[in-house]
């Protein structure tokens, strides 16, 4: 275990580097230094993960699984202080579904990569025919990551690329380079040399990382249209996708429901990471019977919680990770105001207050078309919209062209599943929302993406299927 000063210190640029100086959103202190790599590093990169990937492959599933436990080992041996350099980076707290939390998930999903079954499936034997379906490396795999959940979306990509005999090749989001730099230094202590890179680099080394032809994957998570991009630079040289691209979630609840019983849950499923995630819940729809009860219920909640700086251990919100995010937020809520909307708490952030902090913000009496609902804020303000008819419901849920989850709140299982099954999203939660699992399926429909992550469909999706028929 390495000391949070020596963290940092072993992920410092070299000298003649240039850098980019990273800022504490919450406070505007200098975090740190990251490195900015250029083209010629992401060359040298791959061709390194190039060539260590035959062996690597050659390896087998049971030493690449043990090398995945042994990576988990070192990511848990420096969980503290890998937690306080995200929480000072990224902004989140240590507590709550926070900065700890996003660590130990990271460790989390690598032993689940790492001892999920994956066999050859016998699709034919009849006697005369005998066909299976085997799942074989694709090679390299670039990985491109977000800022929100800088740690835990990299583990999501790469843990099933390197169980699967891949080599891996990462570039973090250019505002937390820090938190990726410092992880994949702890899981390099572990990891055979030469098998997972990351550069930290901009635009145009993500683009060219993208199109690259010795990449054979690309798992990209963030914005949809960064994710047409890719698409578009992949196409030359047919790489395989797999892309989480935005969300503008809906949650529907039943007029059975129990306001009081589902508060917090329906705010965690909304304000998780100060809402920065792209499965949270984006926009409530509460039937008229009770409505104002689970506005009333949502409130006493979200003014319950304490934000602020995320090394406080009592603070569970934090600020928006950065500017642009925050003005978002604040033109949406403004908007929302302006046009009638009524802010049930929130909604008036303190212009002297240091950091990029939007209070936890609720708007009830909002219209389905106002831009708070229409466009995905991806930050702490939620929208409750009224309805009279769960037909009603359903059809705003789904008229946006986005579907990466969804939610239905009900003390009904079967009325709950029934309304679940009519929403076209990748994952329809009921009574919560955003609780995603490494043993389970996840990915969107529409817009929000193609391509399925975790569990045995997630290890499939980072193989070339191969059929050996005779």
């Amino acid at each position: 275990m390495e000391s949070y000063d020596a963290l940092l210190a072993s992920i410092a640029p070299v000298a003649g580097q240039n850098t980019r100086t990273i800022l504490d959103p919450a406070t505007g202190a200098v975090v740190g230094q990251a490195p900015v790599h250029t083209l010629e590093d992401l060359e040298q990169a791959i061709a390194s993960a190039a060539e260590a990937q035959p062996a690597w492959a050659a390896a087998g599933h049971d030493a690449r699984s043990a090398a995945l436990l042994r990576a988990a080992d070192a990511v848990e041996r420096n969980a503290e202080e890998l937690a306080q350099l995200l929480s000072r980076e990224q902004g989140k707290p240590l507590n709550g579904p926070n900065a700890r939390f996003e660590v130990g998930a990271c460790a989390a999903w690598l032993r689940t990569a790492a001892t999920t079954v994956l066999e050859p499936e016998t699709v034919v034997d009849d006697g005369t025919t005998r066909a299976e379906l085997h799942y074989r490396p694709i090679g390299v795999v670039g990985a491109i990551g977000p800022w929100n959940w800088p740690m835990m979306i990299t583990i999501w990509q790469i843990a099933p690329a390197l169980r699967m005999g891949n080599t891996a090749v990462v570039k973090p989001s250019k505002m937390t380079p820090l938190s990726v730099l410092a992880l994949i230094k702890v899981l390099n202590e572990e990891l055979p040399e030469g098998i997972l890179h990351v550069v930290a680099g901009d635009r145009h080394v993500g683009a060219r990382l993208a199109e690259h032809p010795a990449i054979g994957k690309v798992m990209f998570t963030g914005s949809t249209a960064a994710g047409r991009e890719i698409i578009r630079s992949s196409a030359d040289t047919v790489k395989r996708l797999t892309l989480e691209l935005g969300g503008n979630d809906a949650g529907i609840v039943l007029p059975d429901a129990n306001p009081q019983s589902i508060a917090q849950d329906l705010f965690w499923g909304a304000f998780i990471n100060t809402g920065q995630t792209c499965a949270a819940l984006k926009r409530l729809y509460v039937h008229d019977s009770i409505y104002d009860a689970v506005c009333t219920e949502l409130t006493a909640v979200a003014k319950a919680m304490p934000m602020g700086i995320g090394l406080d251990e009592n603070n569970v919100l934090g600020p928006l990770q950065n500017k642009a995010q925050y003005d978002v937020v604040a033109t949406l809520v403004e908007a929302a105001r302006d046009s009638g909307a009524r802010i049930l708490t929130g909604g008036n952030p303190d212009p002297e207050q240091p950091g990029y902090f939007y209070p936890a913000t609720l708007i009830a009496d909002i219209d389905n078309d106002n831009p708070l609902v229409t466009e995905e804020q991806f930050g702490p303000a939620l929208p409750i919209i009224r309805y009279s008819t769960v037909d009603d419901a359903v059809q705003m849920a789904n008229a946006l062209d986005v579907g990466l989850g969804a939610s239905v709140w009900s003390t009904d299982p079967a009325a709950a599943r029934d309304v679940a099954a009519r929403l076209q999203a990748g994952t329809v939660w009921i009574n919560k929302h955003g609780a995603v699992d490494p043993r389970v399926p996840f990915g969107g429909a529409k817009q929000s993406g193609y391509g399925l992550e975790f569990g045995t469909e997630g290890l499939k999706a980072l193989g070339i299927p191969q059929v050996i028929n005779g």
